[in-house]
């Protein structure tokens, strides 16, 4: 038996009505262990890209949930706090022999979250079950890495930056941000979009599927995702709605213009190199 065939056998008990969070025995919850384990040492994803797309993992996600389908919320500790979770903090131990740092009083780092080498976790900043975060990456204060989220390697999440969750359906990818991203403080990322390479996005940027891209540098507009090796600012168009009793001047919508990436956008964005060495 491979963890897929586990993970699915014990997602058709559940349907099944066969086991519940109330019955659920030591050989199911070993078999979520492993699971959880197995995204931690980044054994297996959430999504992987495939043929130029990113495509989610079902089995993968589908283990997340039964996470939460077959456990029974325990009180548990973080400090001086009791907190109750079906989940507990994932262990921290290997990062230390990976060369990470996480800074205390604040960084959570949840089970079943997988954590790269080289990386920097600033506190406050919470990583959630199934994300992945690369090598090198840097995550800044006040940062949330949704569940399943996938994180690349050299990537630099400004602080106060939100990374959606995608667990549901299982067959939507989670969101992406590629290798070498900078992501400016304040920016969110939902819904599944996907941040292309080595792109420099603005401080404050909303980057979700419903949003327009404006990509100047092939002149279309692009829904989903950002083209790699672009420089990304939040701007406002015309809205289809024009003018209307309760405002003048006609109605606007928010939008993105993708430019080429300048060189001197990319050496400031790259200014914090002195924090990785």
């Amino acid at each position: 038996m491979t963890l897929e065939s586990d993970i699915r056998d014990l997602q058709h008990r559940y349907e099944t009505d066969e086991i519940d969070a109330d019955s659920a025995g030591a050989d199911a919850l070993d078999t979520l262990d492993a699971f959880l384990a197995s995204l931690e040492r980044g054994d297996v994803r959430a999504a992987e890209k495939r043929d130029d797309s990113w495509e989610a993992v079902p089995w993968v996600k589908r283990g997340i949930l039964l996470n939460f389908a077959l456990r029974e919320t325990e009180p548990r500790q973080y400090g001086d706090v009791t907190y109750h979770d079906v989940l507990g903090l994932r262990g921290t131990d290997d990062l230390l022999t990976k060369g990470t740092r996480n800074t205390p009083d604040g960084t959570v780092i949840r089970r079943g979250a997988y954590v790269g080498e080289d990386a920097i976790l600033m506190s406050p900043s919470f990583v959630n079950i199934g994300a992945y975060v690369g090598d090198g990456t840097l995550v800044d204060s006040a940062d949330t890495i949704g569940s399943a989220a996938q994180i690349g390697d050299d990537v630099k999440l400004g602080a106060n930056t939100v990374i959606g969750g995608v667990l549901e359906p299982i067959e939507d990818a989670p969101v992406v941000v590629e290798e070498g991203v900078a992501l400016g403080a304040g920016s969110r990322v939902t819904s599944g979009f996907v941040v292309g390479a080595n792109s420099v996005v603005g401080e404050n940027t909303l980057l979700t599927p419903r949003i327009p891209i404006y990509d100047l540098v092939e002149e279309e507009i692009v829904y989903g995702h950002l083209p790699p090796e672009r420089r990304a600012f939040t701007r406002f168009v015309e809205s289809r709605m024009g003018e209307h009793d309760l405002f003048e001047g006609g109605a606007y919508k928010p939008a993105v213009v993708a430019t080429d990436l300048e060189a001197t956008t990319l050496e400031g964005a790259q200014r914090e190199e002195v924090l990785r060495s």
